[in-house]
């Protein structure tokens, strides 16, 4: 049986997410890695999810907080609302509900999130976690201040 993605793509999850779940591949564009981190939430995948985000960010994750949103939510959908994949020569965003099923019905987290791309690879900036001042070095090591670089949204 084939099962299609849960980031609704309309393609199967094998053509879509699993390849950049199984680390195959990469995805191209920061919409391809928000759909990926939906899908990968929708399995806890939460390896996946901690792989995704900018490297400088990582071991600042609560892996345990991750997992039980993951476990605990009734994932009903992923909608991209918009995504403007070139904000800056390295940066983009998606806009998006990440949809799930709650006592009273459909609810939605919406988020506009930011991506950076480090060494041709996309990677999310993840908003819970300390950012660092607008005077101090990025999170993505580009060598910048925060302020002109991740810290421009």
């Amino acid at each position: 049986m084939t099962q299609l993605c849960p980031c609704q793509s309309g393609k199967t999850y094998q053509e879509c997410c699993q390849p950049f779940h199984l680390t195959q591949q990469y995805p191209s564009t920061a919409e391809q890695l928000m759909r990926s981190r939906y899908s990968a939430y929708t399995q806890v995948n939460i390896d996946y999810i901690v792989a995704t985000t900018v490297p400088s960010q990582q071991a600042l994750l609560d892996r345990q907080a991750m997992e039980q949103w993951g476990k605990s939510t009734r994932w009903a959908g992923l909608e991209i609302l918009e995504h403007k994949p070139a904000i800056s020569k390295q940066h983009s965003t998606v806009e998006f509900n990440a949809l799930f099923q709650t006592e009273s019905g459909i609810e939605a987290h919406h988020e506009i999130s930011l991506f950076v791309k480090i060494n041709n690879r996309w990677f999310f900036v993840d908003p819970t976690v300390p950012l660092p001042t607008q005077k101090q070095p990025c999170i993505c090591g580009s060598g910048k201040k925060f302020k002109h670089c991740c810290g421009i949204i």
